[in-house]
C-alpha cells in the first residue's frame, strides 16, 4: 500500500513539473511573439508656429488613439528640424513652406529628406498690420518709422519668413530694424499694440489665428519687388521613412486641412485654458470625417 501511494506521490510531481514546464513554454512563445510586433512609433518635429503646433498635436492624437502609435513631438527651430530629418532623429518635420521660405533649406537636405506632400493649400506671408493704420503698402513704412519705434517685430531668427524679410528691408530701403523673437511673443506684441491703438508692424503669415481675433492687413508688395507669393505648406520625411515605416508615411501623406478646418483648430486652440493636446482630441472627435481620411487603409 505504501508503494502505491508513494508511486502515485512521484506521478502527481513530475505531471505537476510537465505542467509547469507547458507553461513556461507556453510564456516564453507568448514573449517571443510579442517581441517579434515592436511598438508602432512616430517622432515628429516641429516649429512653435501656431499652425504648426495646431496640426502636429492633432496628429499625435490621432495616430495614438486611432493607430496605437507611441507618438513623441518634439519643438525646434527651422535649421535643426531640417537637420533631424536629415540625419534621420526624427521621421518629419511637419512644416516645410513652399515655394519661398523653405526653399534654401530643401535644397540643402534634398538628398536626405522626401517631399510626403503639402498638409496645407493657399498661404500668404509678408509684413502685417493693424488694419487702422492709414497705411497700405510697404514703400509706406518709412512715412510712420517714429511710430513703430524704428522696428519690425518678427519671431524665430532661422524663420524663412526673416531671411525674406532681410530682403524686403533691402528692396525698400527701409528704414526700420528687423526684431527676432518667437511666434509667441510676436503675438503677444500684436495683442498689446491693438488694444492700445499703437503702430505695430509684424511679419505675418497665413494661416494664423490672429487673422480670427484681430482685424489685420498684410502690406502690398510694388510690382518690381515681389518677394513673397501664395504657396503651401508640406510635410518633409527622413529618407527612408517610406520603407522602415510605410503606414506612418502614408497617414502624413494623406494629412490634410483645408483653411476652414486649420482656422476652427486653431481659434479652438487659442481661445481654450486646456491644454493643446486635449483640444486637440475634442477636436478629432467633433471631425471625424476629416481625420478618417487620413488613416490608411490596411
Amino acid at each position: 500500500m505504501k508503494t502505491v501511494k508513494k508511486l502515485f506521490l512521484i506521478s502527481q510531481v513530475i505531471l505537476l513539473g510537465v505542467s509547469l514546464a507547458l507553461v513556461g513554454c507556453q510564456k516564453k512563445e507568448e514573449t517571443s511573439k510579442t517581441a517579434q510586433k515592436p511598438a508602432k512609433t512616430a517622432n515628429l518635429v516641429y516649429v512653435n508656429w501656431a499652425e504648426g503646433v495646431a496640426y502636429t498635436h492633432l496628429a499625435k492624437v490621432v495616430l495614438e488613439d486611432q493607430m496605437g502609435y507611441q507618438v513623441k513631438i518634439t519643438a525646434a527651430d527651422v535649421a535643426p528640424a531640417y537637420t533631424s530629418i536629415a540625419q534621420g532623429d526624427m521621421d518629419a518635420f511637419m512644416e516645410t513652406w513652399l515655394p519661398v521660405l523653405h526653399k534654401d533649406y530643401v535644397e540643402k537636405y534634398q538628398k536626405d529628406i522626401i517631399d510626403l506632400g503639402h498638409v496645407y493649400e493657399g498661404t500668404q506671408s509678408g509684413l502685417v498690420v493693424p488694419a487702422f493704420l492709414k497705411i497700405n503698402k510697404i514703400s509706406e513704412l518709412n512715412s510712420i518709422k517714429d511710430e513703430l519705434g524704428g522696428k519690425i517685430t518678427g519671431i524665430d531668427a532661422g524663420a524663412g519668413i526673416m531671411k525674406t524679410t532681410e530682403e524686403v528691408i533691402k528692396k525698400y530701403n527701409l528704414d526700420l530694424k528687423l526684431m527676432a523673437s518667437s511666434g509667441p511673443a510676436m503675438t503677444a506684441a500684436l495683442k498689446d499694440a491693438v488694444a492700445k491703438k499703437k503702430a505695430i508692424v509684424v511679419t505675418g503669415w497665413r494661416p494664423h489665428w490672429m487673422f480670427g481675433k484681430w482685424d489685420l492687413k498684410f502690406l502690398e508688395q510694388d510690382p518690381d519687388k515681389q518677394v513673397w507669393g501664395q504657396g503651401n505648406i508640406h510635410i518633409m520625411g527622413r529618407k527612408n521613412l517610406r520603407t522602415d515605416k510605410p503606414e506612418l508615411a502614408k497617414f502624413l501623406e494623406n494629412m490634410f486641412l483645408s483653411d476652414a478646418e486649420l482656422s476652427s483648430l486653431m481659434v479652438a486652440i487659442a481661445d481654450s485654458d486646456a491644454d493643446i493636446e486635449t483640444v486637440a482630441r475634442k477636436w478629432m472627435k467633433d471631425n471625424m470625417d476629416v481625420v478618417k481620411k487620413w488613416i490608411p487603409k490596411s
